[in-house]
């Protein structure tokens, strides 16, 4: 039997008998770790009420063997806030959503329990931040952690060099399948030829040109959303079920 402490963000609840749930967390340091958290729903629950999706708690797991994830769930026996994004999230319509697509993506990235994922896991906490202070449009800041979060599991989308031949940009082709962006020698079928404001878009969201970013027109930035959303589903195999309901 072990004790095992470790900060995370709620990625979703499931209710578990008549007053406990499962609880799906992004750790730090276990990666994703789904524990069951008892007594939880009860009303007189204050332990329950940390334990919300998009809170970022400090959490001391019970485990019954010498690792965290084993053959039967830890219990989660404590918890303490570090940062109650949800609060902020929750009551904007525009925020949630993306909010919500966040968390499903981060917890499709992370679908081995149990092993580390710190990029993805300081992704998250930034965009949930970034979300809750309302620092920029929540649909930027869902494509920015997309761009991103595909970029740190080894899907990094080229948005100047051909991503098949290297040949220097600016390229007037985009291929999902190829890995972004493709010269007219490289051309594959399905190849589309986004405009060159939106290429921009994306590649200002992927490395963080925030200024270029909200300058850019809001059909440039549909444009983009569309292309971040067909190279996500084609990595992830199958679309997020959260991202058809995001504002544009």
């Amino acid at each position: 039997m072990s004790l095992f402490r470790d900060d995370g963000v709620v990625l979703r609840t499931q209710k578990l008998g008549e007053a406990d749930r499962i609880i799906t967390l992004l750790t730090r340091g276990h990666g994703r770790v789904r524990a069951v958290a008892r007594g939880v729903r009860r009303t007189k629950s204050k332990f329950g009420a940390r334990l919300e999706p998009f809170s970022h708690v400090d959490v001391q797991f019970f485990a019954r063997g010498s690792e965290l994830v084993g053959r039967g769930l830890p219990l989660c026996t404590q918890s303490e806030t570090i940062a109650p994004y949800g609060g902020r999230i929750v009551t904007d319509y525009a925020r949630y959503t993306a909010g919500t697509a966040m968390l499903e993506t981060a917890e499709r990235f992370t679908d081995h329990e149990g092993e580390p994922a710190v990029q993805q896991y300081l992704l998250l906490v930034g965009g949930l931040r970034s979300l809750s202070r309302g620092e920029h449009a929540p649909h930027l800041v869902l494509d920015a952690f997309l761009l991103r979060s595909l970029a740190v599991n080894g899907y990094a989308p080229s948005f100047d060099a051909c991503a098949r031949c290297g040949l220097p940009g600016p390229n007037r082709f985009f291929s999902v399948a190829a890995g972004g962006v493709i010269c007219g020698d490289c051309r594959v079928p399905g190849s589309v030829v986004p405009s060159a404001e939106a290429i921009g878009l994306l590649s200002a969201l992927l490395t963080g040109d925030w200024p270029a970013a909200e300058a850019c027109e809001a059909r440039h930035v549909r444009e983009g959303s569309g292309l971040v959303s067909a190279y996500l589903h084609w990595h992830l195999e199958r679309g997020l079920r959260s991202l058809r309901y995001v504002e544009k």
